[in-house]
Parts: C-alpha cells; structure tokens; sequence
C-alpha cells in the first residue's frame, strides 16, 4: 500500500468535505467511521490515513458495525453495476454452480444467526476460500463473530481508501 503523500492523498485532503465524505462513504457506509476521517485531515501520508481508519473502525458502536456491513452485498451477488463488489468478489465469478449454490445456503444460514451479511476481506480469495471461511465462521459465538467483522471490515476499508489516494 501507497505510504506516502500521493497526488491522489492531496486531493483527498483538500476535496469539499460534502465531496470527500461521499467517497467515504464508498469505502464504508459508517457515517461515524466517515466522519471520524474526516475530521482529521488533512493527512501527510497514506498510511496516516490507514491508521484513522484503522482507529476509526475499531471505535464503531454495534450499531455503527451494522450500518458499515449493510454497505457490503452477500459474497456471491455483487451489487449489479458496482464495480468495487464485483472487483472484490472476482474469485467467485468462475464458482460452480455447486458452490454459488453451497454460498447462497451459507449466506442465507448466515444471515439467519447473525442478522447480518457474512464479513470477509475477498479481495484476492478464491470462491473456495470463501466458502471454507464461512463453513468456518458460522459456529461462532455471536461476539465472536463480531469481532471477526470488525477485522474483515478494517482490512476491506484499507483496501478501498488506497484505491481512494492511489495515483490516477
């Protein structure tokens, strides 16, 4: 990841905060963890950045979790004409039938017991890993769990701001 000023970190910095609150909101549909960023800018690095959101997300109220994981489509149905849900979840595009119908079962038994979308950094994942993960995950303790979103989603958020600052 970039860890140093950036023509696209400068811009971030100094974008109309209406403008840069709605990329954030790109990123993680938290308005807490949006304008937790927020108020510190301007950052000198990227980096910089990746540690607000970092402190930003491990701060977030349960209800502030849900409203960050309601921005996340189901692994295995990307949002149509999203292409930041699509790019992430692009090791299931080749999935089986088998195994987008194995997801959709675990998502759905997912979603039952804990009420919300199943949390994973899929970036660079095999729909196979994916589902191991979620095979994995679906046993554990609610708090559990929740802590293990609260990890997935700061990894997701990473991701995404370095594409936010990463030069065009």
């Amino acid at each position: 990841m970039t860890t140093s000023s950036t023509p696209g970190l400068a811009r971030f910095n100094t974008q109309a905060a209406h403008e840069a609150a709605a990329a954030l909101h790109e990123v993680c549909a938290s308005e807490r963890w949006g304008s937790a960023l927020l108020s510190r800018r301007p950052y000198a690095t990227a980096e910089d950045l990746f540690l607000a959101s970092d402190a930003a997300t491990a701060e977030l109220s349960g209800k502030d979790l849900d409203e960050a994981m309601a921005g996340h489509p189901p692994i295995g149905r990307p949002t149509p004409g999203d292409p930041t849900s699509a790019r992430e979840q692009r090791g299931m595009a080749g999935a089986s039938d088998a195994l987008k119908a194995r997801m959709l079962e675990l998502n759905l038994a997912y979603q039952e017991r804990f009420g919300h979308v199943f949390l994973i950094c899929a970036t660079g994942a095999t729909g196979e890993r994916m589902r191991e993960a979620l095979e994995d995950r679906i046993g554990n303790p609610p708090e559990r769990e929740r802590e293990i979103v609260r990890t997935e989603l700061g990894k997701i958020n990473r991701i995404r701001l370095d594409r936010l600052v990463r030069d065009a």
